[in-house]
């Protein structure tokens, strides 16, 4: 038996254990599929240390393959199947992976990319199904000639993950959660801790909607998995096709971004009415900022099953937070979790202390940390010390600990001398009604430096008439946006994540504004007066009038 599945396999081999709306795999299934993938892998020459690179949707393939690369030492890379035939090339290119798999709906742009990097796949270029595709092979006729009993030598694999890229080329993380040719037993340990420090469940049925190859949804469905829960996968996210799974499947446990549950709240009442989703029990949520009034419409539908946490591809989970404690602070991620510390620290390196405001950095115990492949030199510059880097957030610790998020370092406006902090910004302006996405950036100002500007997606067709006097309630008058726009569509990566850089000036003019190379046309003022503004040096205090 494939090790990590033989609890399950030999307890319960007729149980579900995967199901792609496709074809449904119980334990016993899943564990003969599995070894014959890891008998193909090793008759192509695959071992300890090579990667495979993996640009398939959620399906069973996905899985089988992800399974045997844990059990035989390989590395997977995980490549988002949304990419370009380029930008594949490019990951291609930075890790070289001695075997490729695809699927019908990647075919064509994986075959581009290798045409670019005839030196990936070398060993295998396989598609999923039973149709060959230019010179992948069908991984069916592959599968059925492999042998299907027992491997031996099973020794731990690892994870190459490639972070979303949405400013510039994604980077390669290569964390120390997985150590290539260690003892699987110490997954067993892993999953032990995971289950003592965020509640990893190792019962039920859990669902996976989102894309597998972004890093939450990934460990949130394996995880589980290999503790003993049975996994549901669907192609994609579709708010009414997710409660209809929900219950049919009766799901306990899934994982959701914000995006979800805005589409989920916008469903006609009579859908809304017709869930049970009685079975629930978990539902994680991350990857980016959730709008305060969003959260607790959901928390009112589905009732508090929800747990938020902050993590990223590079260090994990750090914080969690659930929904009764987000109730009482609801602008905080979470406190910590496992061995994670949480430290603020100013421009001169130094720690601060609760309240204040900085760059926010997570220390673990030595030995748990990450690199990114082939570029020293960014490693350097995430890491404070040894074991202690940032995500590139900044943010505040409050009295009790809780971690409160205002956006991204990089992202942070200097206006007159004064730092505006874009995730403030866009929750005053998510908390309106009409308001259903937002975009904080900044703009060029010959006078200030940079000025806030914003991009709305909203309700109606314009931007609502009191949003200016909403906002002055909740924000000083200098963080006010100067100029906003309204779009038909936030561009957001399929994980929910803001591509905040593909807002660009795109003329001579200040005002002229492109959101990924179309031009935004003429910004609508939020009465905003040109004698209110920041003036260089003032406070935020003496900016506020």
């Amino acid at each position: 038996m494939a090790a990590l599945l033989e609890p399950m396999a030999f307890a319960r081999p007729d149980e579900p254990a995967l199901d792609d709306g496709q074809e449904a795999l119980t334990w016993a299934e899943l564990d003969r599929a599995v070894n014959g993938c890891i008998a193909l892998l090793r008759e192509r020459g695959l071992g300890l240390g090579d990667r495979l690179a993996l640009v398939t949707g959620n399906s069973r393939y996905t899985f089988q393959a992800l399974l045997a690369c844990l059990h035989s030492g390989i590395t997977l890379v995980p490549v988002n199947w949304h990419l370009t035939a380029d930008e594949i090339a490019y990951v291609f290119g930075d890790c070289v992976p001695a075997a490729v798999i695809a699927d019908p709906g990647t075919a064509a742009t994986v075959s581009a990319a290798l045409a670019r990097h005839p030196a990936a796949g070398t060993r295998l270029r396989a598609v999923s199904g039973a149709v060959a595709h230019g010179g992948l092979e069908p991984l069916d006729d592959l599968l059925r000639t492999a042998d299907g009993t027992e491997p031996d030598g099973q020794v731990c694999g690892s994870m190459l993950l490639y972070t979303s890229g949405t400013s510039g080329h994604p980077k390669g993380v290569v964390s120390t959660l997985l150590h290539a040719g260690a003892p699987l037993d110490k997954v067993n340990s892993l999953l032990t801790r995971l289950g003592d420090s965020v509640g990893l469940p190792r019962t039920g049925r859990n669902l996976l909607t989102g894309p597998w190859y972004h890093s939450g949804q990934l460990f949130l469905s394996l995880f589980p998995m290999l503790g003993g829960c049975g996994l549901v996968v669907r192609p994609r996210f579709d708010p009414a096709d997710l409660l209809s799974v929900i219950d049919e499947h009766r799901i306990t446990t899934t994982h959701l971004v914000p995006t979800h549950f805005a589409r989920l709240l916008r469903l006609p009442p009579e859908q809304r009415a017709a869930f049970d989703g009685g079975s629930l029990e978990l539902v994680w949520h991350g990857g980016s900022p959730c709008p305060a009034k969003v959260k607790r419409d959901m928390i009112d539908w589905w009732g508090p099953v929800f747990t938020e946490y902050y993590a990223s591809t590079e260090g994990g989970m750090v914080t969690t937070i659930d929904s009764e404690t987000w109730l009482r602070k609801p602008a905080s991620v979470g406190r910590t979790v496992g061995s994670a510390q949480v430290l603020i620290v100013g421009q001169d390196g130094a720690e601060l202390p609760p309240g204040r405001h900085g760059k926010v950095y997570v220390r673990r115990r030595p030995g748990r940390g990450f690199r990114y492949h082939n570029a020293p030199e960014k490693t350097a510059k995430a890491h404070l010390r040894p074991d202690t880097y940032t995500f590139g957030d900044s943010g505040y610790l409050d009295d009790d600990g809780y971690l409160v998020l205002t956006g991204r370092d990089d992202d942070t406006i200097i206006s007159g001398g004064v730092n505006i902090y874009p995730a403030e910004v866009e929750a005053a302006l998510l908390s309106h009604p009409e308001v259903q996405d937002a975009a904080v950036f900044a703009l060029p100002d010959e006078e200030f430096g940079q000025r806030v500007a914003a991009a709305l997606q909203v309700h109606g067709t314009g931007i609502p008439p009191d949003l200016e006097s909403h906002c002055r309630e909740r924000l000083a008058g200098f963080k006010l946006p100067r100029s906003v726009w309204v779009v038909p569509k936030m561009p957001r990566d399929p994980n929910g994540k803001l591509r905040r850089a593909l807002f660009r000036v795109s003329g001579p003019a200040p005002g002229e504004v492109s959101v990924a190379g179309v031009a935004l046309g003429a910004p609508a003022p939020l009465g905003h007066r040109p004698d209110r503004t920041v003036h260089n040096g003032a406070s935020p205090a003496d900016a506020a009038r």
